[in-house]
């Protein structure tokens, strides 16, 4: 019996929202992001893959205007006001001892053993898949209706330093704003590369 495949496609509006009309916003509507959207962003993005389930995102959400501005005093001058305006900044960082988890996380196999030893093994490891985090961070964001505003001009030694003060094997890597973005804000779009620019298939 021949087995058959559903067309799970999704829409032409979905995608425009996901990824062709989306844009990096640098200024914000005075609109709050709710700690249960936040919840919602989180609760999707950790469904994404990462190398043997190893979760190495650590997220800080800066949503108080104390936190934004303390923030904002570890950006470049470009990247102040849009930090401090944003209604929500989220800091993604890595844990350089992710691999403490994987007993729970990856229980099919011993693959703390993978890891252990291997610092900077694993420096390379979580800082990929925490980066890959982000990203479905921001897909997340965007398909539940908000914006996002990427960011990595910040000192992250002083990030890493206040805001994972009680971690000290977490390291921050770069930060995103999110919110309801001001269209006012938003520049051209950049060029985007034709597939034959920097794809061949084998």
């Amino acid at each position: 019996m021949t087995k058959q495949f559903h067309d799970n496609h999704l829409s032409t509006d979905a995608l425009d929202q996901i990824f062709r009309e989306a844009r990096s916003y640098n200024g914000w509507h005075d609109k709050e992001v709710t700690e249960q959207q936040i919840h919602e962003i989180y609760d999707l993005l950790k469904m994404g893959p990462t190398s043997a389930n190893m979760h190495p995102g650590r997220f800080v959400w800066c949503v108080s205007q104390e936190s934004r501005d303390k923030l904002a005093e570890m950006a470049s001058e470009g990247n102040k006001e849009k930090i401090r305006t944003a209604p929500a900044v989220v800091i993604i960082g890595y844990d350089i001892d992710f691999h403490e988890e994987l007993p729970w996380l990856f229980p099919h196999t011993d693959a703390k053993s993978w890891f252990e030893g291997d610092e900077n093994g694993r420096k390379e490891g979580a800082a990929r898949n925490s980066a890959l985090q982000g990203a479905y961070l921001m897909i997340a964001a965007r398909a539940l209706g908000l914006d996002c505003g990427p960011m990595s001009g910040v000192d992250l030694d002083k990030v890493t330093e206040h805001f994972f003060a009680d971690y000290p094997r977490h390291r921050a890597d770069w930060v995103c704003a999110i919110g309801y973005g001001d269209k006012s804000t938003i520049f051209d779009r950049s060029p985007r590369p034709d597939f034959d620019k920097f794809n061949s298939i084998a």
